[in-house]
């Protein structure tokens, strides 16, 4: 099937949900709308199920400039969130489909147990390491982040091992580029939108496009149950790859469309 039949088809399927657009309601009325085995990749950053001050001036941040909205789920919800929303993703995946999910550690373990009791497989537990935290004053500073890559079935997973480096390519100090690259610890700085209007958490576009390009190709299906600001539909979307996504918060589903409507990465902040 042609891309544009395909594209035609899928319009007439998803109850007037369309691929390249986004849409706010609840991610997972939304996914019931979709189809089996249409998606080829799932990236995404759900809610936390911690206490979360978005507005609080964290990281840099100016609360003026922060969209307020920020949705929580409660800690004794999070399993049954988070296995719900894992059924309908599993059910849209394509077999040769994968999610990469991000997480803190403070629901780690109901994200791990819900991937498994819907049936995903993991293939790598991936640590982001960013530039620095919260600092504290009984514990230890939290500067990383987790990334679950899992998919349907291992044996049929798109994976491109050298689409970012070749094979031979070497660093400065001769190793491997690719190697490097693949290891599954990396080392990435947050993107501080200073004076910006901004969502109080979004992923780096170094790091989806990373994602991107080692698990999707072009015209790809891309999807974001938590679109939030919209970064991975806006470096989907500069990388030639299909998005498709639900953010329930009115506010911050606005400023994802105003993004994606004007190809703009970054927006100033009105006065």
């Amino acid at each position: 099937m042609t891309l544009l039949r395909w594209n035609s088809v899928l319009n007439l399927k998803l109850k007037k949900i369309e691929i390249n657009k986004i849409y706010n309601q609840n991610c997972i009325e939304g996914m019931n709308s979709i189809p089996k085995n249409k998606i080829d990749l799932v990236i995404t950053d759900p809610p936390f199920a911690i206490n979360f001050k978005a507005k609080k001036a964290n990281y840099n941040r100016t609360s003026s400039r922060v969209l307020s909205g920020y949705n929580e789920i409660k800690p004794e919800d999070y399993y049954d969130f988070t296995f719900n929303w894992m059924s309908e993703v599993f059910r849209i995946l394509k077999d040769s489909g994968s999610m990469y999910v991000f997480s803190g550690w403070n629901n780690l373990k109901d994200i791990l147990r819900a991937l498994d009791d819907v049936g995903f497989t993991t293939v790598n537990h991936v640590v982001w390491k960013y530039q620095f935290g919260v600092v504290t004053k009984k514990k230890f500073v939290t500067s990383h982040y987790h990334c679950l890559y899992v998919c349907k079935d291992d044996k049929k997973r798109k994976f491109f091992p050298f689409s970012r480096f070749k094979k031979d390519e070497k660093t400065p100090d001769g190793r491997s580029l690719h190697y490097k690259d693949k290891e599954d610890v990396w080392d990435i700085k947050r993107e501080y939108w200073t004076g910006d209007e901004k969502t109080p958490t979004k992923l780096p576009s170094e790091i989806i496009k990373k994602l991107l390009e080692y698990s999707s190709e072009k015209n790809d299906v891309v999807f974001d149950p938590f679109l939030g600001s919209g970064q991975v539909a806006v470096v989907s979307k500069s990388l030639k790859r299909k998005y498709l996504g639900f953010e329930i918060v009115p506010d911050y589903y606005k400023f994802a469309k105003k993004r994606l409507d004007t190809d703009t990465y970054r927006i100033k902040k009105s006065k």
